[in-house]
């Protein structure tokens, strides 16, 4: 995993050497935003329920903060790395910066396997990894996330831990917490949904209609679950999903309804639970015939050894990272049009900037006007994407980086270097 994680790093750092052709950047600014500003690594003990103690190794990646607070979410997996962390971090800063929230990025993680804990033990490790990070977190400074097999409730024990180190309640160091907490309507979809409607947004603009769409998803998670539900709801045909054992395929559509009971009832997708389904791999998931793809799981499944066999029009990354840079060229050359992961993912940090501006001015929004909101800020970004797409004739990746790392570097020549 930490050869993964250098190749991701490498990724993400070549992406920002692939856009500065385009931008007017002093070399020395551009090599601060391609290293992180802060990064903490902690080791910490855990009691598990044995009477044991066990030692795990945390981090909290800290990127950039020149247009506001560090954001980003806290993954537990026994795959996090710190290479990773920092690609990820960095990517959260163009996430923010595309769609002009007032955010920096970050990322955090606990190399453990969650899956083999019990709730006792989770909720113990959540609150001693809060101890150690919180000189680093706070509501005006760093404000952390659900991500991979986190949920509202670690967001909530994050909460409560911070909130005990500081005397008083404070809702705003974390978003994605549960309702009760201060949680914002609409957070727990937001990011799925986002994927629809910047997808809704591109087959508008290359004039391919959604209704009976062939759409193929990678990953059945938060992102993938919810987004093949609303892809459903506006008429397209989920065609094939999958989770990390393995997929479902049916080339007239899938049943969604037996397929979300089969997920929730086995963890896993099996074809006997779902009428009219057959098997299909991952890799294989990648390269059906389908109108919209969209790999949303883990990073770097889109490569050069692949995507000349991708088949969609339109791809549309819910994960992120999910294509390299050699795959771009091929798909560009294939003319496949990419949703880049910083526009078409961007839903879950813009709900959470909802989210976090409701608790520091302690007001409640309605649903619809989160999703009101949200649909304006993704769908005013895909605009502003596509402008520079056809200004610049460079690809939409492209033209997403030139907006999103245009902004932070402009940050930073206006703030200037002090002392």
């Amino acid at each position: 995993m930490a050869q993964k994680g250098a190749q991701i790093l490498e990724m993400a750092r070549k992406q920002v050497d692939l856009v500065a052709r385009y931008l007017d950047v002093d070399q020395g600014i551009l090599e601060r935003i391609k290293s992180t500003k802060r990064e903490l690594t902690v080791h910490f003990p855990v009691k598990m329920d044995d009477g044991s103690v066990r030692v795990f190794t945390g981090y909290r990646i800290q990127h950039d903060d020149s247009r506001g607070p560090f954001k980003g979410g806290i993954r537990y997996h026994p795959d996090v790395d710190l290479d990773e962390m920092r690609a990820l971090a960095m990517w959260m800063t163009w996430k923010s910066a595309v769609v002009n929230i007032p955010f920096g990025g970050a990322k955090g993680g606990v190399k453990c396997n969650p899956k083999e804990m019990s709730l006792g033990e989770l909720e113990r490790l959540t609150r001693r990894f809060t101890w150690e990070i919180s000189i680093v977190i706070g509501p005006d400074v760093d404000i952390p996330a659900p991500d991979v097999y986190t949920n509202p409730q670690v967001m909530a024990w994050i909460m409560d831990t911070y909130s005990v180190f500081q005397g008083h309640t404070v809702p705003g160091v974390v978003t994605g917490k549960p309702l009760e907490l201060g949680g914002s309507v609409g957070r727990h979809e937001a990011t799925g949904k986002g994927v629809v409607i910047t997808t809704l947004k591109a087959c508008e603009y290359l004039n391919l209609p959604i209704e009976g769409a062939r759409v193929a998803i990678q990953g059945c998670g938060n992102v993938g679950s919810i987004a093949a539900q609303y892809f459903e709801r506006v008429g397209a045909r989920v065609i094939a999903i999958s989770d990390s054992k393995g997929g479902l395929y049916n080339p007239n559509g899938l049943d969604l309804r037996a397929v979300m009971n089969c997920k929730r009832r086995y963890d896993r997708l099996l074809e006997d639970e779902v009428p009219g389904a057959e098997p299909v791999t991952n890799e294989e998931l990648l390269e059906l015939e389908c109108d919209i793809l969209v790999p949303a799981a883990i990073e770097g499944v889109i490569t050069k050894e692949n995507a000349p066999r991708v088949k969609a029009k339109v791809l549309v990354e819910g994960a992120n990272g999910p294509t390299t840079p050699e795959a771009d060229e091929i798909l560009a050359d294939k003319g496949v049009f990419v949703v880049p992961d910083i526009l078409a993912n961007a839903g879950g940090v813009v709900v959470s900037y909802f989210e976090w501006v409701q608790n520091l001015q302690e007001l409640l929004w309605s649903e619809e006007e989160v999703a009101t909101r949200l649909e304006n800020i993704l769908k005013r970004s895909f605009d502003e994407v596509v402008a520079i797409y056809e200004e610049k004739k460079v690809t939409m990746r492209m033209a997403a980086y030139i907006l999103g790392v245009g902004r932070v570097l402009k940050a930073h020549m206006l703030r200037g270097i002090y002392p």
